[in-house]
């Protein structure tokens, strides 16, 4: 891992990969250093911000120069179960290339469990990890110039749901009607990194 300056109140955290960025995201999490004020994961990255004058990140450094992330503190994550109605536009290429029958993909799918590695690409979009190996499968050659709001699709090791319309190049299995993000709610977005879930097939 190596840190990096970001600002005069925050530091970059670059890693060797998502299991080690995870691994320390939940490591600071779960003691929350007094003056950590945000912690921003991404796939390879996580960006600590502090209030200023506060130490936090020296205390963080140090937190993470003694921990085990190999084994990481666990904690009681928010479990979250989606409906999912398994129609979507790619289902049968997503079955052909994985060598399985549609109702496989949805088994498949809905057995896992999967854990929000981090956010973003658009408001409410959680990058799931845990999707079984044989749903994973590269994105589409070409990204659709629309993609509506509530498609579930897959991408490589993620799994995640389109929480408005926008582009998108991931397959789409299917879709929610679930609200991933309402500006208005407290807070806007349904999920947050470290929550874990659960797809239910809603026939």
């Amino acid at each position: 891992m190596r840190w990096r300056a970001y600002g005069e109140h925050a530091a970059l955290l670059d890693c060797d990969s998502l299991t080690q960025m995870s691994a320390a995201h939940a490591t600071i999490a779960a003691t929350r250093p007094d003056g950590v004020a945000e912690l921003v994961p991404g796939a390879r990255s996580l960006l600590v911000v502090e209030t200023p004058g506060s130490g936090a990140l020296a205390a963080v450094r140090e937190l993470l120069s003694g921990a085990d992330l190999e084994h990481p503190p666990g904690g009681e994550p928010r479990e979250i179960t989606l409906d999912v109605t398994y129609d979507g536009e790619d289902l049968e290429l997503v079955a052909q290339d994985a060598g399985v029958s549609t109702k496989d993909v949805v088994r498949l799918h809905t057995d896992a469990v999967y854990t929000v590695a981090f956010t973003g690409f658009a408001p409410g979009f959680g990058y799931l990890t845990g999707l079984p190996e044989p749903l994973r499968q590269p994105r589409l050659p070409t990204p659709r110039t629309r993609v509506p709001p509530g498609s579930v699709g897959i991408a490589g090791e993620f799994t995640g749901v389109y929480p408005r319309v926008s582009p998108g190049g991931w397959r789409l299995i299917g879709h929610t009607r679930a609200v991933l993000f309402d500006p208005r709610a407290d807070p806007p977005a349904l999920l947050a990194p470290g929550d874990r879930v659960r797809f239910r097939s809603a026939g």
